[in-house]
């Protein structure tokens, strides 16, 4: 019986979800191109005028400056076209897992985040 069994995928544990206390839920988001690979934990903000998804940054001016939610896998934006990913629009994250594009830094987007249901805690207790 166990030759029957073959490895699907893998899986790399990192710090990104902080606890089960608040669910994770997913919803996709097309990324406008161009932007490089933006990791696991790139915190998105939605432009107002095409609803394309960019890394979030306060000195943006086009509404990717508002925080909406957090990639789940890496994305390849670096072609011509906007791409679809899969982001969470709440859970609990660990504060310095996040990443955010220019100056903007967590606590910059610690309000915004939370209004959408994202709520962060410095660091998961491992016991």
């Amino acid at each position: 019986m166990s030759g029957d069994y073959k490895v699907l995928g893998t899986s790399k544990p990192d710090n990104l979800h902080a606890g089960v206390e608040v669910p994770l839920l997913t919803k996709g988001v097309k990324l406008a191109a161009n932007q490089g690979v933006l990791l696991r934990g790139s915190v998105i903000g939605i432009v107002k005028e095409s609803v394309l998804g960019k890394l979030c940054d306060k000195s943006a001016e086009d509404g990717s400056e508002v925080a909406n939610c957090v990639l789940v896998h890496d994305v390849d934006t670096t072609g011509d076209s906007a791409v679809m990913a899969v982001a969470y629009q709440s859970g609990l994250f660990t504060r310095g897992a996040l990443i955010f594009g220019g100056d903007s830094t967590v606590d910059d987007h610690d309000e915004e985040l939370r209004t959408v249901g994202i709520y962060l805690r410095d660091e998961y207790p491992i016991e």
